[in-house]
């Protein structure tokens, strides 16, 4: 897993000269699947507290990565959403790390290749059957074998 980490931090840190915080690219993300939301769904999604949502998306919006409308719903409300300059970023982020994973893979050997997309492809079942949010239904754990 670490291995993993030290790929995707390198494909973050090649994007721009100013890499996002862990917690900012949260937010991006979190935005990107829900442009347009105010302040409290984004507390909510983070689990975070409204000061330091707020702060996230000051700094997030001082580099031009998102920015704070008026809500269409509610005029005393504020949705934060992301600027081209934010989706570009996130773009920018997929490409590098898929070009490092590539690298990666590419290095290694035939047998260790189809070996690693048969795991994969288990593992995607598996997060598919247990994670709700992904579109599967929780597994029923009493039924797993050891």
């Amino acid at each position: 897993m670490a291995l993993l980490e030290v790929l995707w931090e390198r494909g973050r840190d090649a994007v721009s000269p100013a890499p996002v915080s862990t917690s900012q690219l949260r937010v991006l993300h979190i935005l990107e699947r829900g442009d347009g939301i105010n302040l409290s769904a984004l507390c909510r999604a983070l689990g975070a507290a409204p000061s330091s949502a707020s702060r996230l998306c000051d700094r997030l919006q001082a580099l031009g990565f998102i920015e704070r409308v008026p809500s269409e719903v509610n005029r005393r409300e504020r949705c934060v959403r992301l600027t081209g300059e934010g989706s570009a970023y996130l773009a920018g982020l997929r490409v590098r790390r898929e070009e490092a994973l590539l690298v990666a893979i590419d290095a290694m050997p035939p047998a260790a290749r189809r070996a690693l997309s048969e795991g994969l492809s288990g593992f995607r079942q598996a997060v598919s059957a247990t994670v709700p949010e992904l579109g599967g239904a929780p597994a029923d754990r009493s039924t797993r074998s050891a």
